[in-house]
Formats: structure tokens, sequence, C-alpha cells
């Protein structure tokens, strides 16, 4: 745990970019070395639709896939341990969005597009305390990144971007989300890391289950990856794994207890395998996964939370993406990548349910921390009638420019 702590996301972000990565604000305080960080992004989104997703075009000021943040970490070396920790404070730009805390509802009388007058949530992504050396390795204990599906999200080019999921509100897009990977998603869990073994490591992560009505099950995750370095090329391998429960259920809230029953559980499973490999200022990143039951229809793991009684069914899930990205000699990087995820049909439905996306970008920096970001995205979406189980078809094409600042 030699490494500076840093947001997850963002760290990985300037590391994609054309510039250098570097530490966020370093401040020694006595015995700790405290670290702050973070970015701001807006962008404008023009998004038409068409097919099954018709509705009005939409042009939006919003953060794109990874939302503003402000992060402080700090750590210390005591007894011969590393210990750190680290919160990490995320929101989005726009008002009027999906996570506006009054939302217009009867609980207000204030529209959520009421221009200075509409809030906009604040959400506390990390806050996790961990403690290791380089001899043994690190054990995290808090609310981070899922393990599962880390890698992908962390080398998909769109977190400096908006990729698809524009013009829904909410302080985030989904990027490529839905259309290449699972969600990894932020979880309560505690983990453990190997020490770096001439560039191989492996994480063991037990979480929160959040397809749980009972709460009687964990969840469990894991990963091994192995980074090299030689001559001008630089890369990394992954395989990850991840179990948990689906639960569907009752929960019945009495004036002095609350009572809950499963009454139907499945399970939900898969694994990946990744990699990618830099040279001379190209990449390329490759991943796919497989499973069962991982996928809610637009790439985030299935929470079933107390939804009902009628029984789970069982649905098979796999996607992936690749990417090419080139650095240009002006320092702009550009890039292309294609990507889908596929939910098998089942039961009486007529066709799989697919989303797949291509997306183009160039991420140029204004200055060290600063990047301009235009984007296209084009989205396919098929799935089936909800009462007819019939085939349906949609497009949404997305067109996006802004800027992130990180700090």
């Amino acid at each position: 745990m030699n490494k500076n702590i840093k947001l997850a996301v963002a760290g990985a972000v300037l590391a994609l970019s054309a510039t250098a990565a570097n530490a966020g604000i370093i401040i020694p305080a006595g015995d700790w070395t405290v670290d702050i960080g973070g970015n701001v992004n807006t962008f404008y989104t023009h998004t038409n639709t068409s097919g099954s997703m018709t509705g009005k075009a939409t042009n939006v000021m919003q953060t794109g896939l990874l939302p503003t943040a402000f992060g402080i970490g700090a750590k210390t070396r005591q007894n011969d341990l590393d210990v750190a920790f680290q919160f990490s404070f995320f929101t989005g730009v726009n008002s009027n969005g999906g996570d506006n805390l009054n939302a217009g509802t009867a609980y207000s009388s204030i529209s959520p597009s009421n221009g200075g007058l509409g809030y906009n949530s604040l959400n506390i992504r990390q806050a996790f305390l961990s403690f290791g050396d380089k001899s043994w390795g690190t054990i995290k204990a808090g609310r981070d990144l899922g393990v599962f599906g880390s890698d992908a999200i962390l080398s998909d080019m769109t977190l400096l971007g908006v990729g698809s999921g524009a013009g829904n509100g909410g302080s985030s897009t989904l990027g490529r989300i839905g259309s290449g990977y699972i969600y990894a998603d932020w979880l309560a869990q505690m983990s453990y890391t190997t020490p770096n073994f001439n560039g191989f490591e492996a994480t063991g992560s037990i979480h929160e289950n959040l397809g749980s009505v009972d709460h009687n099950e964990l969840g469990y995750s894991g990963k091994a990856s192995y980074s090299f370095a030689a001559n001008d090329a630089t890369g990394k391998v992954w395989v990850e794994g991840t179990t948990h429960k689906i639960q569907n259920g009752t929960r019945n809230y009495g004036s002095a207890s609350v009572t809950t029953a499963a009454t139907s559980e499945i399970d939900a499973e898969g694994y990946g395998i990744g990699g990618k490999v830099g040279v001379a200022g190209a990449e390329l990143v490759g991943y796919y996964y497989d499973g069962k039951n991982l996928d809610s229809g637009i790439g985030t793991a299935i929470n079933t939370n107390g939804t009902g009684t009628t029984t789970l069914t069982s649905q098979d899930n796999n996607g992936g993406y690749v990417q090419a990205t080139y650095i240009l000699p002006t320092k702009t990087k550009v890039g292309v990548s294609w990507g889908k995820n596929v939910i098998d049909k089942t039961g009486s439905q007529t066709t799989d349910i697919e989303r797949e996306a291509w997306i183009v970008g160039a991420y140029h920096p204004l200055t060290k921390h600063l990047n301009l970001v235009p984007e296209y995205n084009h989205l396919d979406v098929q799935g089936n009638n909800a009462s007819t189980y019939a085939k349906t078809e949609g497009t949404a094409k997305t067109v996006s420019l802004g800027a992130i600042l990180f700090f």
C-alpha cells in the first residue's frame, strides 16, 4: 500500500488522458499526509431517438459519466502498517434531474425545473479505511467501487466524457455501462489485496448483497491481474468472478417491527476476462463477460430488493467491448469503441434483449488539468414488448461537447 490514496475513478481517468497523471493537493499534517483531489465537468448533450425509444429530441446541460467529485484522503505509517482513509463526495451540475431532492412531488410545491431552487443530490460513494504492508498485502473496509467489472469501467474512455444515457437527468450518464460491461457499483465491502509479485496481484471481496430481501446472504467477488512493461509497451490482463443471491419477497412494516419473507431466490454469478496494451501512444482494450442474472437491462447489477412476489426467472448474460485510442502529436487522444450487452431470451420472450453502441471521441488537454471533450454515441436497443413479447427496436444518437477539470 505504498501508493497515494486517491479517488479510484479520477485516478484512472487521469491515467487515460493525454496529460500525465498527478496527485491532488498534498498537505503534510502531523503524522498524516493529506491528499485532496477531484474533478468538475459539464457537457452539452443533444440526443435524437427513434423506434421504441421515440420521443422529443433532448438538449441538456449535465454531468458526464464521471460525476463532479471532491475527495479527501490521508495516509500514514504507524506500527509497521500503512494506514489510510478516503472520503469522496459526488454530485451533478443540473438541477432538473432524476435525483433532484425535492423532485417536484407532493412533498414540495417547488418544481424540479425551477432554476436555482432545484436541488441536486450529494452522493458519498467512497468512505473506507485501509491498512497493510507491502510484505503481506492490504485490507480495505468501507464503501468503494466493486471488484467485478472495475477494470472494465476504469479502462473506458468515456469516463472523460458522456457515452450513452444522456438527456435522462440525474448526476451521471451511462458511458458504456450496459453496452459493454456490467456496472461495478459502489458497495459496502471488506477486501484483501495481495502484495505485488512482479506485476501479479489478486483481490478477494466480501460485500453487501444488493438483491437481498431477508438479508441472509452476502456477495463474493474476486480478481487476479498481471501488469507488465517491456521497452515502450505497457499492459495489463485480468480475470474476475462474482456470485450473490437475488430475491423477490415482501416487507411488512408493523408498529414495532419489520418482517421480511423471500418468496423466490436465484443465483447471480459471472466471470470476466480483459486486457489492455499500449505502445507509442496507441492503446487497445478488450473485455468479455459471461454469466446469469447480472443485468437488469441497462447494465446495472439487478437490485430486486423487496420488489414483489413474482417468481424470478433465470436469464443468461454476456457482453463485452473493444476500444482503440491514439495520442496525436497535438497531445489530443482520439478513440473509437464498440460494445454490446446481451440478455438471452426466456419463457415467452421472442428475442434477446440487447444494447449495442458505437462511440467515437476526442480528448484534448487544454492545460495539464483541463480537457476539452467532444463525443458521438450511437446506441441500438433491442427488447421485448412487455405485454405481447413482440420484438422492439430503438436507436439513440447523442452528440456531446464539454470540459472536465481535474485537481
